[in-house]
């Protein structure tokens, strides 16, 4: 059941992960279009992926694809689905990457097209190790279901969710690296500074964060005897404020992009 071509709608950075996870895994398409209206950001995609089509004004060779993915922020998203409510075929899958904006409302102003998605893309996919969880519409059929999924699942863990739990996975998986990435730098820079070379911190940082997570989830410990293993918390005396920080602004983050 092969995706022969793709559209995408907005050339940003994660219509580039996506490209770059079907790179690695040797996926190749007969055709894939990009519309964006910076032509910057297309030149910078086309030097990346030279077999592309880039348009800045030609939003209707995007929509004729087999897959489309609308690749942008939710405030545009309305007004561009209805420029291409009378251009989309009924045999066309989209596939909304966008928080807030739910199946129902975009369907609706579609005139009830049934072959429509909502996926969220998370980082990790272009190392193909991303959570890509991906809610569908009620009335779109069981091949289109399989031939997205046959597709998107070398982005990574690609879970089939509720469409209410998608805004959830935005904060915890797609914005996740972000909570974590200058922390586990600098425990890096720390290691090597203390003699360690750059890829022995790099491997012993990836070990101890996988078997810290193994032993929070998958040890049968409660969270307090968990804590109770190690007996020096350096960082203990902050630990409050930083959770405070988690509910301040994932909270924050949160209701503002939910439905």
């Amino acid at each position: 059941m092969k995706t022969n071509s793709l559209g995408f709608i907005g050339g940003g950075r994660i219509t580039k992960i996506i490209l770059q996870a079907f790179q690695n895994n040797g996926i190749a398409f007969e055709k894939v279009v990009v519309s964006d209206t910076n032509p910057e950001v297309l030149n910078a995609l086309k030097l990346h992926f030279p077999n592309i089509t880039v348009t800045t004004d030609n939003i209707q060779e995007v929509v004729q694809n087999e897959l489309v993915f609308i690749a942008l922020h939710p405030p545009v998203v309305m007004e561009t689905i209805g420029k291409i409510k009378e251009m989309v075929s009924k045999e066309t899958i989209l596939v909304s990457l966008a928080p807030k904006l739910t199946i129902e409302k975009m369907a609706a102003a579609l005139g009830g097209f049934a072959n429509l998605a909502r996926m969220n893309p998370s980082a990790a996919a272009v190392v193909n190790k991303g959570v890509n969880p991906i809610a569908f519409s009620h009335e779109m059929q069981v091949d289109a279901k399989n031939k997205i999924l046959e597709l998107v699942r070398s982005l990574g863990s690609t879970p089939v969710v509720a469409e209410s739990k998608i805004e959830a996975y935005a904060v915890i998986s797609a914005m996740g690296p972000t909570y974590f990435n200058f922390q586990i730098q600098k425990l890096k820079e720390l290691a090597v500074s203390y003699g360690m070379d750059e890829k022995e911190a790099q491997s012993v940082i990836t070990e101890m964060l996988w078997g810290t997570t193994e032993t929070l989830f998958h040890s049968g410990l409660t969270y307090p005897e968990v804590v109770d293993l190690i007996p020096v918390k350096p960082m203990a005396e902050v630990e409050e404020t930083i959770k405070g920080y988690y509910d301040q602004f994932l909270n924050g983050i949160y209701n503002k992009i939910k439905p």
